[in-house]
């Protein structure tokens, strides 16, 4: 396993210690350590019922600790393969004496409040009631109702938005980082699938995430019932990190660009843009998901740590 670190602020403490306040996911953290499992694996080697087993899982997966990805069995239907995501924990805390100074700024933005797009078929976008203006139709993507999109797909372009400074002019940034359930993008779904997924800073690349399928057939915690368990289902909560000392992806330096680079304070605005590059290796398309679909109640999330 390479070396990954997960850095947690103030608003991840409380999961963190709740996934860690118990022996059996200790273990199941120690078991994950030596080979990823799947939860009839873990069941056998922990001698627990399997409801057990994934509420257990579902709390370390919430804590970003464990990722699930759902895979074909052996036999037939989907088996849950669990890993362990990071090696090293570390933990910022707020200073009582500082509880007045607002020194981390989140935002979180609705999918659908792009600013500017360059999409191709397949696409789309649904709300938690229906369909936004109709499939495979790219100019659907101007559509008002596009506010309340919590599911967008396209084949490859990008989505970009602008996300307010919400600091004073003068104000130091260590680091900003952002956060997204995305996966591929197949019709109905292919669990099987890679995708290069890119995401961009105010025009700086900072790293490619290649997602390994379309994951569906199994529904997602938070999709609507009407919607098709054979489409796309949920996705994987990735987080790029720019700091001081370089690029990140899920704790794993990416490289040596910092947030200095970014020159953040001499624009009105933070720029980001995600999809899938034209020519990329693997040209599997993108699906994002927002608060009211996939595994994760969370928008687009901008989070600036300040000194």
């Amino acid at each position: 396993m390479s070396q990954k670190i997960l850095f947690a602020g103030p608003d991840e403490v409380q999961a963190i210690a709740r996934a860690l306040d118990s022996e059996l996911r200790l273990q199941m953290i120690q078991l994950l350590q030596n080979s990823n499992m799947n939860i009839k694996q873990l069941c056998a080697a922990l001698q627990i019922p399997q409801s057990t087993c994934t509420a257990n899982i579902q709390i370390l997966e919430k804590a970003n600790i464990v990722e699930t990805k759902q895979l074909p069995a052996q036999s037939r239907g989907v088996q849950k393969l669990c890993s362990l995501k990071y090696e090293k924990l570390m933990v910022t805390l707020i200073n009582p004496a500082k509880a007045n100074n607002t020194s981390r700024i989140e935002t979180e933005m609705p999918i659908g409040l792009f600013s500017d797009y360059s999409v191709t078929v397949p696409c789309g976008m649904l709300s938690d009631t229906g369909l936004i203006g109709y499939y495979d139709s790219t100019s659907s993507f101007l559509d008002p109702g596009r506010a309340s999109a919590s599911l967008i797909w396209f084949s490859y372009g990008y989505l970009e938005y602008r996300f307010p400074k919400n600091f004073e002019p003068s104000s130091k940034i260590e680091s900003i980082t952002f956060s997204a359930e995305v996966c591929s993008e197949y019709p109905g779904h292919n669990n099987e699938w890679p995708s290069d997924i890119t995401l961009w800073i105010n025009d700086k690349e900072i790293g490619t995430w290649t997602s390994p399928g379309d994951m569906g057939g199994v529904r997602g915690l938070l999709t609507p019932s009407w919607w098709n368990t054979n489409d796309s289902q949920s996705g994987f909560l990735k987080s790029w990190a720019v700091t001081s000392t370089g690029s990140f992806m899920d704790g794993k330096k990416l490289s040596s660009l910092t947030v200095d680079a970014l020159d953040i304070n001499a624009a009105s605005s933070i720029t980001i843009r995600i999809g899938v590059k034209e020519h990329a290796k693997n040209r599997g398309g993108i699906n994002i998901f927002g608060s009211k679909f996939g595994n994760h109640a969370q928008d687009l999330k901008l989070c600036i740590q300040l000194s």
